[in-house]
Formats: C-alpha cells, sequence, structure tokens
C-alpha cells in the first residue's frame, strides 16, 4: 500500500510494508525539484535513516530495475 500528497514544495509518497512478517517500517520519499529524499526508521538504532538523490540517480535507479546485469550510461533529455 502507499499514499500521495502534494505539498507545497514536494510530492511526498509514503510506502506501506503489507508483506508477511517480518514488516518493514514505513518508507517516505520526497521529491524536490532538486533532490528526492528516502526516510525509513531504523528501530536498531532508533534513528530515521535518509538517503538523498538527484532526479537523475533516481532516473537511473529506476531504469537499473528493467535491466539485466551489465554497465550502462544514461542519456539527457
Amino acid at each position: 500500500m502507499f499514499t500521495i500528497e502534494h505539498e507545497f514544495d514536494a510530492s511526498v509518497i509514503t510506502l506501506v510494508d503489507e508483506g508477511d512478517t517480518p514488516l518493514r517500517e514505513d518508507v517516505i520519499v520526497q521529491a524536490f525539484d532538486t533532490e528526492i529524499t528516502f526516510e525509513q526508521w531504523d528501530p536498531r538504532t532508533d534513528r530515521v535513516s535518509k538517503i538523498t538523490l538527484s532526479p537523475e540517480q533516481l532516473r537511473d535507479l529506476t531504469a537499473a530495475l528493467n535491466l539485466p546485469e551489465g554497465i550502462y550510461r544514461s542519456t539527457r533529455k
């Protein structure tokens, strides 16, 4: 399950793990003009882990999920 909310400066997507146990904490994705952040609560460290990607890195990640093993270079549009 996931939710999408459009805020003033970002679109926020929350991914909820509804699978079999062990379940993971929700993942919050915030898409801004210049960066995309992924946040997830880590109960082991009692902290939020955060990853920040550029729009180009997110585009490459999305493409990589559908490609076979190899080395690729994306082209700018």
